[in-house]
Parts: structure tokens; sequence; C-alpha cells
């Protein structure tokens, strides 16, 4: 299996590609998204965080700009 990352900046067209790969059906793992699902309210990483960075999590959930 071939797999292929896919980086940039702000604003270099990273989700145009992606949206370009899934028309053509090809599996796409977005890590932005999974890292936020693993911040958000009952994620998995929240305690962790949390341990490790005390007063970042909000609610139940990773605040980002606390965390900086």
């Amino acid at each position: 299996m071939l797999v292929i990352g896919l980086t940039g900046s702000i604003g270099m067209g990273k989700s145009t590609a992606v949206a370009m790969l899934r028309r053509l059906g090809l599996p796409v793992h977005d890590a932005d998204a999974a890292v936020h699902a693993l911040m958000a309210k009952g994620g998995a990483a929240v305690a962790a965080v949390e341990a490790a960075f005390p007063g970042v999590v909000v609610d139940g959930a990773v605040d980002r700009r606390r965390l900086g």
C-alpha cells in the first residue's frame, strides 16, 4: 500500500487537495480532525493533556487557546 503525507502552511490548498482525493474515492486520514476529537469533551487525550498542562481543560474539553 502506498501512503502519502500531505503537509503545508495555512492557505496552501491542503483541504482542496484532500477534497479532490476523496472525490476520487481514495481513503484519507485527517490528522487535524483526529486530534480535535481526542481533545474534545470526552476525548481520550483530555486527562493526559490536563495532567501535563494544568488549567487548560474547560467544560471537559481542552481549550486550545489556553494550551497555546
